[in-house]
């Protein structure tokens, strides 16, 4: 191996003195140029929330969204949007959503019903039942159909962004009573006990109300009724780990959840439920309806795993429900915040 002479290597930094320095600042320059670069790409790929302000939305890169936003604007002043950049691709957003061959149960379902579209129906697994045997694998088609939020920028389906959060004044005992009437949850006990949950843990007591009775239906279930396990009564009103396919399996792995939280009064289940909510969607930057259906928040570095239901179709029906107790307290017009994820080259 050839000596490397040192002394010349001197000498020619001593007489070419300028020069060197020239290509050090030149070779300096150009990290700092590649870094810039990096942190640029980096903060570009980053997830950010802007309040849309009626000129901040770019109409070419995100068409159809700003003239759905103004015209709720217009009727709603104390409505604020913020439009949530997900720095993800439309499309690869749906695929993740949809079915495959390699994923054993569907990540959205429907109900097995005449009232929904045959194209609604995904072609994997077409003829298979999922959970008690009513529901379907959602096809693509369903799937980018809920999913598009120009589709739900509209009075009858905006809630689906809604942030959660207790607003003071906006949500009322009356209101509570109105959406738990003549259902489990019926009583002012638990409407003061819904309210006093809902502000503890900072979430909208409109969206418990609605969550609770979304999943036990009106007159409620064995799971808020009281189910005994293991020699003891439990309670699970939220169907927290109700996951099997029938509906005994179902209860049985909510109950045993139940089981070990100690749930063994309702009021107990409620409290236990909306931290659990709380912890496991809200603090993890899902938010809103849409959001803790569809898992397009990296805030937990994770993206389509963190998903409350199966059911596409829950969004909209809780935000309906929401939506009319609010207008029967009188309080739709509150100062409410509504979250707008914007996709990448969406379709026109």
């Amino acid at each position: 191996m050839k000596k490397i002479n040192y002394n010349k290597i001197i000498e020619f930094v001593k007489n070419n003195n300028k020069i060197v320095k020239v290509v050090c600042i030149s070779i300096l320059i150009l990290i700092l140029l590649c870094v810039i670069v990096i942190i640029y790409r980096k903060e570009e790929e980053k997830q950010k929330y802007v309040e849309y302000n009626g000129k901040n939305l770019n109409e070419s890169k995100y068409p159809g969204y700003k003239e759905l936003i103004d015209e709720l604007k217009e009727k709603h002043e104390n409505w604020n949007f913020i439009l949530f950049y997900t720095r993800l691709e439309w499309n690869d957003v749906i695929q993740n959503e949809g079915h495959s061959d390699n994923r054993d149960t569907p990540l959205n379902l429907i109900p097995d019903s005449p009232k929904y579209p045959e194209d609604w129906k995904c072609e994997i697994d077409i003829d298979k039942r999922f959970d008690n045997g009513t529901w379907l694998c959602a096809s693509n088609k369903a799937i980018e159909h809920q999913m598009d939020p120009r589709n739900i920028l509209n009075e009858e389906n905006v809630f689906q962004f809604l942030q959660l959060q207790y607003v003071e004044n906006a949500q009322t005992i009356e209101g509570i009573k109105e959406i738990t009437k003549e259902t489990f949850l019926d009583g002012e006990s638990i409407a003061n006990a819904l309210i006093e949950a809902g502000k503890k843990a900072n979430l909208d007591p409109y969206f418990i109300a609605s969550r609770l009775i979304q999943e036990q239906g009106r007159s409620g279930t064995v799971l808020s009724k009281g189910y005994e396990y293991n020699g003891k009564i439990v309670y699970n009103p939220f169907n927290i780990n109700a996951t099997g396919n029938s509906s005994k399996e179902i209860i049985e792995n909510s109950a045993k959840y139940a089981y070990t939280q100690e749930w063994d009064t309702l009021e107990k289940a409620l409290i236990g439920g909306v931290e659990f909510v709380k912890n496991g969607y809200i603090n993890k930057g899902q938010d809103t309806l849409y959001l803790q259906k569809f898992d397009v928040v990296k805030k937990d570095g994770k993206l389509y795993t963190n998903q409350y239901m199966q059911n596409l179709l829950a969004p909209e029906s809780e935000a309906k429900q929401m939506l009319e107790i609010y207008k029967i307290s009188n309080t739709v017009d509150s100062s409410f915040n509504f979250i707008v994820p914007l996709y990448e080259n969406i379709a026109n």
